[in-house]
């Protein structure tokens, strides 16, 4: 791709990011650059990535082709007015926050301006994220296709309105944080039953890791993998029906209804 990045913000996913586009030799790294406040962490972005590094994010925004706004949403709008009059409208806009729609984006930038609005996960530091893509009126395929390859360079991507953004924010965007959760708890059982916490962590990762793969590569329902481990009068049905006895799915549910609601109300 012949095309210069500029990232506004260097935080865990802005570097994971990069980390994805570096790796997959999407663009050469010196056409990659970083804009941020923090000079610590520009040295250290400097170091890991050998890219470019900013304190100004006007001059960056004036340069790149497409610019990535990686930055928290309680400051989105300072970064939007100060680059307002600078973005044209040849440039790919790619922005990343909760809470900050298409239209929050096109009432400062402007309804002209090229934007896909994205919600990507930590998964991406590891090559393994999960990201959705919402363009706006103006994104052709081109643009499409350059956003697609970007965010499929650290894992998997799909299109989506944007009415469905708070959805996939529950269900992907804060899901890290739930699983991680889950994987805590089983290894605090396996440490109960005798099993040391470094290998306890190992199994209950890799359990994980696992049993998401073949959701994805076999293209079964999970209730059918489910019941295939479930053996008639087992271990593992005995473990379930206790799942089922103490609300597990209904837990799920209901956190993951907070987190949409959430997600909605910061729109607001």
């Amino acid at each position: 791709m012949n095309k210069t990045i500029g990232f506004i913000g260097g935080g865990n996913m802005g570097q994971a990011m990069i980390g994805g586009i570096l790796k997959s030799k999407l663009v050469n790294p010196k056409d990659i650059t970083v804009a941020d406040l923090d000079t610590n962490k520009l040295k250290q972005i400097a170091n890991d990535f050998n890219i470019n590094t900013t304190t100004d994010s006007t001059e960056l925004a004036k340069k790149a082709d497409i610019l990535i706004l990686s930055i928290k949403p309680n400051i989105y709008n300072i970064v939007l007015n100060q680059i307002k009059d600078i973005i044209n409208s040849n440039q790919l806009i790619i922005t990343i926050a909760a809470g900050k729609s298409i239209s929050d984006i096109e009432s400062i930038l402007g309804t002209d301006k090229n934007i896909v609005r994205t919600m990507p996960n930590t998964p991406a530091l590891v090559g393994e994220g999960m990201s959705a893509l919402c363009p706006n009126k103006n994104i052709n395929e081109e643009h499409l296709n350059i956003a697609k390859s970007i965010f499929a360079s650290f894992g998997k991507t799909e299109v989506v309105p944007e009415y469905l953004i708070d959805s996939v924010i529950g269900v992907s965007g804060s899901a890290p944080a739930y699983v991680f959760m889950f994987i805590e708890a089983m290894a605090d059982a396996a440490v109960l039953g005798g099993l040391p916490r470094d290998k306890a962590y190992v199994f209950a990762a890799q359990a994980v890791l696992g049993s998401a793969k073949m959701v994805l590569e076999t293209g079964k329902h999970p209730g059918e993998l489910k019941d295939m481990v479930c053996s008639p009068g087992g271990t593992t049905i005995e473990a379930v029906a206790s799942l089922e006895k103490t609300g597990m799915r209904s837990s799920i549910i209901e956190s993951i209804k907070v987190c949409m609601e959430k997600s909605k109300d910061m729109t607001k």
